[in-house]
Parts: structure tokens; sequence; C-alpha cells
């Protein structure tokens, strides 16, 4: 089962919106509309599903929701899928998506993190369809920070594709912009200065094999079962190696540490030749950063740990393609991850 690159986006193609998680609040709608904007303004057709309704945690029932990504994953005139934003309970619709019909369907773009992470990861192991773990449609109209690139972006580039993303060497430290007062924010608050990390010692890291990845929260509720199979995945389309990421939605240190530790001894880590790590605002506790929870799960590795890398919930983001080929180098002078679609 090679990896399947869905065909890029080209104007007049379909992009369906749907919550497989949390939905939109009436307070929203309006931000929900900026960002819709912004996808057409690419020259794309946006279809809006039923499962949009906000008022509770999850958009509609489990059957409806699993329904209409289905049918949305499966429709050959829609490209690309993409949720509002994340949730809590997508995990509901693991077993009711029909993974086989999947596999066999033309392969469509599906985008997202946090709560995605939970359909996404599995979609790439299970599928074998490269998947875009990135910033959600809510995200989309802020303005893309250097060195960095939109989902849109990658979502309309070849087969064959690289391109090379670097730290902007600026994140955000708290909080969140008021959708509601300010639907058409486009510029993120970026307050404090910041660079990647190696948490398991010194020294230049050069490491290359496919990406596979996702938020710990969520991808620790599926470690040992069937849909996380990181270890099959990797002996046949990576027998070298994976690049892993990882990071923290907001859980304390403790849990993190708890997490990986189980993660990794369920196998999902056995296959790396290095691990990155989203940065995260989340305080540690007295006695356990969030740097020593990690160091503390994953040490025992023996491969390299880079951290603070713009893929989590800390803006800005950095787009991971899961079934890309990645190399990443990091350096005194010099930090990048390098994708291939291929």
């Amino acid at each position: 089962m090679a990896v399947r690159y869905p065909s890029p986006l080209r104007p007049g193609d379909r992009v369906g919106v749907t919550s497989p998680s949390s939905g939109v609040p009436k307070e929203l709608h309006e931000r929900l509309s900026v960002a819709v904007r912004d996808v057409r303004d690419r020259g794309y057709e946006v279809v809006i599903g039923r499962c949009m309704d906000g008022s509770g945690h999850v958009s509609a029932s489990a059957a409806e929701r699993a329904s209409e990504l289905m049918s949305m994953l499966t429709d050959p005139t829609i490209k690309a899928v993409v949720p509002p934003w994340g949730g809590e309970t997508a995990i509901d619709l693991v077993p009711l998506l029909d993974w086989d019909g999947l596999r066999n369907a033309e392969p469509t773009w599906l985008v997202g993190y946090s709560d995605m992470s939970t359909l996404i990861t599995p979609m790439t192991l299970l599928t074998g369809t490269a998947t875009v773990h990135g910033s959600n449609l809510m995200d989309t109209p802020y303005r893309v920070s250097e060195g960095l690139r939109s989902w849109l972006d990658i979502v309309a580039a070849p087969r064959g594709h690289r391109f090379t993303q670097t730290p902007p060497g600026r994140h955000r430290t708290a909080g969140f912009d008021d959708f509601a007062a300010h639907p058409d924010v486009r510029e993120y608050t970026l307050d404090a200065a910041g660079a990647w990390t190696r948490l398991d010692g010194s020294g230049d890291v050069v490491a290359e094999g496919r990406l596979i990845g996702g938020c710990i929260e969520m991808l620790c509720n599926l470690a040992g079962t069937p849909y996380l199979d990181v270890s099959t995945f990797a002996r046949n389309e990576s027998p070298d190696g994976l690049l892993v990421y990882v990071e923290a939605g907001g859980d304390d240190a403790f849990s993190i540490c708890r997490n990986l530790h189980g993660m990794r001894l369920a196998g999902f880590f056995d296959r790396a030749n290095a691990v990155l790590v989203g940065r995260t605002n989340t305080p540690g506790e007295r006695s356990l950063s969030q740097h020593e929870a990690v160091l503390d799960a994953l040490g025992p590795l023996g491969v390299p740990i880079i951290a603070d890398v713009e893929c989590g919930h800390v803006p800005p983001f950095m787009p991971i393609v899961n079934g890309a080929y990645g190399r990443v180098v990091h350096t005194p002078g010099r930090s990048e991850l390098t994708q291939t679609l291929d």
C-alpha cells in the first residue's frame, strides 16, 4: 500500500466543510463566513454540510457526522475536506467509518488538527492517504508567518512537490482572538521569541523518514488499537524509519508524561528516527516541566527529540503532511523541516 496523494486542487474544485467533532456557535458564524470567503477567493467552490451545529460539544449525532464525512470523502467532485476546528470526541466516529471504502475510493485531502488527529492519522495509517495536520478552517484567514505555508498551498501542490518550512522565531504566549468581536482578524499576536530546542542532548540533528503524528491527548486513546498501527505503516512505507511528531493541546505535564509513556509502550514510537514535539503554552508542574515530561517518557527511545516546533496549538502553525517524506535539520544556526509529496 503506497502512500496515496490526492489530486492537487485547481480553481473550480469543490472543498467540503463539515464538523466531525465540534460545530460553530451562532456568535461565530461571521468568522466562519470570512474563512469560507477566503477559500472561495482561491477559486474553489465551498460545500457546507449539515453537521455544523455549535450549540453542544458535537455538531450532530455520531452516525450523522460519520455519514456526512464519508459522503464528502467519497464524493469524486469534492477534492478536500476541512473542519471549522477540532473539539473533544471525534473518537466516536472511528468505528463508524468505512475504512475499506475509504481505501478503495479516490483519495481526498483531509485537513485539520487537535481532535481531528483522531481521524486524519488513522486515515493515513489505514488507507495510505496523505493528510494535512495544520490549521483548521477558522484559522485560514490569518496571514501565514514567514517561513511557513498555508494548508491551501499544500493541497494545491502536485505530486513530487518539495517544500521547506523554517521557524519564524516568534510565537503567541497565551490566549485566543475573540472571533465574535473581531471576526475578520488576520494578524496573529506573536509576542514572544523562541526557537526549536533539542531535549535529549546537544549536537546537530539530521534525520529522515515518513512523517506521522498528531495531538497527544487524542492519539493516546487510540494507542494499541488497530487504528494507530504505526509499526505496520513503517514496515510497508518507510522501512528505514519515521519522523514522528506529537503536540500537547492543553493537558498538564503529568498527563502528557503518562500519555506519552503509554504511547511508547504501545509501540507508537518504535520506528522513530527522531521525534518532533510541538510548542505548548500549558504550564508544567512544580516538579515536572512540559519538556521534562517529554524527556521522561521518550528519552528511552535514544533518538533526537526536538521541542518547540510550530506543529501544535500555539500560533503560528506549521502544516505537516502525514505520509510525506520528511527531512529535519536542527543546528545552532539552522532549523528546518523539508517535506516531499512522494
